[in-house]
């Protein structure tokens, strides 16, 4: 199953480039021995227009004309489903072994989702009720998804 991020805005080089980074290639080596691929990262760039809601539905349009028709998306909303590591890694492989061919992640930008995103999504996750930057929420969930990995190959890297 491969696994992507639609994300709203840039990650610039720097440090959060390098810890997105290395996180992408931990899973990229350790996801190919269950079956997982990825995870491919597609930025979209950030609406320039003067009202929020605007900004949220030029941003939609975009992350739905990013999107495979028949990948499982899951938007990361403060409001979404929040749950543990081992939750997360078992929904993956749900998926995966439920013959899902891909898995899709959207992050919004500064003002969040559109209601249209949220009505594609199948599911909408949280990392809990603070307001974070989405650069950083895109770090968190590419390690979420190696630990998933490493949940599902049984690596020690997880120690709940």
């Amino acid at each position: 199953m491969k696994i992507g991020i639609v994300a709203v805005g840039r990650l610039k080089a720097g440090p959060e480039r390098e810890l997105a980074d290395r996180y992408a290639e931990r899973f990229a080596q350790t996801g190919k021995a269950l079956v997982l691929a990825g995870p491919a990262v597609t930025e979209i760039p950030e609406s320039m227009a003067r009202s929020p809601a605007e900004r949220m539905n030029r941003e939609a349009d975009s992350i739905l004309g990013a999107l495979d028709p028949e990948t499982i998306l899951i938007a990361l909303d403060e409001r979404g489903l929040i749950m543990d590591s081992e939750a997360f890694a078992a929904r993956i492989a749900r998926w995966r072994d439920g013959g899902k061919k891909s898995l899709t992640f959207v992050i919004g930008g500064a003002d969040g989702l559109a209601d249209a995103v949220r009505a594609r999504a199948q599911e909408t996750f949280s990392f809990g009720a603070m307001t974070m930057p989405h650069q950083l929420v895109r770090i968190l969930l590419l390690e979420q998804i190696y630990r998933a990995a490493t949940i599902l190959s049984g690596h020690p890297y997880h120690r709940p």
